[in-house]
């Protein structure tokens, strides 16, 4: 046994933490098992005040979801070096080309287009693949999906998610076809695959596109294959909080040669060669700089993910026996990027709902997120234009419930196993709380 400083929690190695990974890799050193941990109160302790009571917060730099970070900086800056050796800052140059290129060998497609930002690589998407129409896409989304169909001049049509994935489901998107349905839009919540099979027999019987929000999905698989295969297309997004970023970017996957050579050529203003244009483009090229960074993260992905892995390991021990919080596990098989720290929040159980947990842990430094809340179907411009008749409970109810936690290389397992205090503390001042802010 271990007895950390000053905090009521000691720590001890789990007699089978074999059964804590299911993606095929080695548990830690035993020396740094901080993830392996089981909270004990030191009863002779003086118990810790939350912040939102007045007590001292738990961190004075507050912590962030995705903060962005660079865990190979050297990599980068030789890059940037080049870089500014070749004056070669955009129009496609060789840091583009050699990213495009490791992204295809990552993923295992024929083409990876990549372009300035992931809503851009929607946009580009949707308008090159389909025409105006219906489009049937998930509620529990970040708006940016429904934004890029809706600038495009598709019609959003949201359907509900599963209870168990909180992705889209497949037997609401059967039903949402109709003649004017051109196009289904899954969307692989943080990181959590959708039911692909469904989605494409859905797809194929009603002859409409098939594609596919990759945007927290990056380092992801469904079994042995990566997210970034299925569909006509899948998107990523490459934007500084996500598992892998080119400080802002987006990547379409495919295998489609001809609809890849059309969205380079859509990226650049449509030209076909100098001075030769062929078709309606915009100006969406990935400066230089962006692939640099997105190589040098690529190159350490690997270390990422494993260090998001402890990360959550240590969120996982620490939760578990706090009554009312529960972290949304993994996938059952596959790859995952270890990236979301995500917890649902048992209002009755824990002692206040989900939006006072939020402030008091805002107090403490702890800056959660409400990831996503509310469903984009109740936001504007779509609830006025629905007009107040579409009834999705499943996901109006997971959107109460969700709280999205610092995580990310930048959070560490200290971080994690300190969050973990505040919100133990939270729950055990729950009643104090909910009554001073009535």
């Amino acid at each position: 046994m271990k007895t950390l400083c000053h905090h009521t929690m000691i720590w001890r190695i789990n007699e089978n933490p074999a059964r804590q990974y299911s993606n095929g890799l080695e548990p830690p050193n035993p020396e740094t098992r901080l993830g392996l941990m089981v909270r004990s109160i030191d009863h002779g302790k003086r118990a810790r005040v939350p912040a939102i009571l007045g007590g001292d917060p738990t961190f004075a730099d507050p912590l962030h979801v995705g903060r962005p970070d660079v865990h190979n900086r050297t990599s980068f800056l030789d890059r940037i070096q080049a870089i500014l050796t070749s004056r070669r800052f955009t129009n496609d140059g060789p840091m583009v080309e050699e990213f495009e290129d490791r992204l295809c060998e990552f993923i295992g497609t024929r083409e990876c287009v990549v372009v300035n930002n992931g809503t851009t690589a929607l946009r580009l998407l949707f308008r090159t693949v389909m025409t105006p129409g219906e489009v049937i896409l998930p509620s529990f989304t970040f708006v940016a999906t429904a934004h890029a169909l809706q600038w495009e001049g598709f019609t959003p049509v949201f359907c509900d998610i599963e209870t168990d994935s909180w992705t889209i489901d497949p037997e609401c998107c059967s039903k949402a076809v109709n003649d004017q349905t051109v196009g289904l839009v899954g969307v692989h919540v943080f990181g959590t695959p959708c039911d692909t099979n469904g989605l494409a027999a859905v797809a194929r019987k009603a002859g409409i596109s098939l594609l596919f929000d990759a945007a927290h999905a990056f380092g992801c698989s469904i079994g042995g294959t990566p997210i970034g295969r299925f569909g006509v297309a899948e998107v990523f997004s490459l934007h500084a909080t996500k598992v892998l970023h080119s400080f802002e970017g987006g990547a379409i996957a495919t295998d489609d040669v001809e609809l890849a050579r059309t969205l380079r050529r859509v990226r650049n203003f449509g030209f076909d060669d100098y001075d030769l244009v062929g078709v309606l483009g915009i100006n969406a090229k990935m400066p230089e700089v962006c692939a640099a960074m997105g190589l040098a993260n690529l190159e350490s992905l690997d270390e990422v993910i494993e260090l998001n892995r402890r990360a959550y390991q240590a969120y996982d021990h620490g939760l578990r026996e706090i009554s009312g919080i529960r972290l949304r596990p993994p996938p059952s098989s596959g790859a995952w990027n270890w990236h979301y720290i995500v917890a649902e929040i048992d209002e009755e159980r824990f002692g206040m709902h989900r939006d006072l947990f939020i402030e008091c842990l805002h107090h403490e430094g702890i800056l959660a997120r409400r990831y996503f809340y509310p469903g984009v179907h109740s936001m504007e411009p779509y609830r006025r234009n629905l007009g107040g008749r579409l009834g999705l409970p499943n996901t109006n109810a997971t959107a109460g419930r969700v709280v999205v936690l610092p995580g990310g290389i930048s959070v560490g397992e200290s971080n994690a196993i300190e969050t973990c205090e505040a919100i133990q503390a939270i729950h055990d001042h729950a009643r104090q709380i909910a009554l001073t802010s009535r």
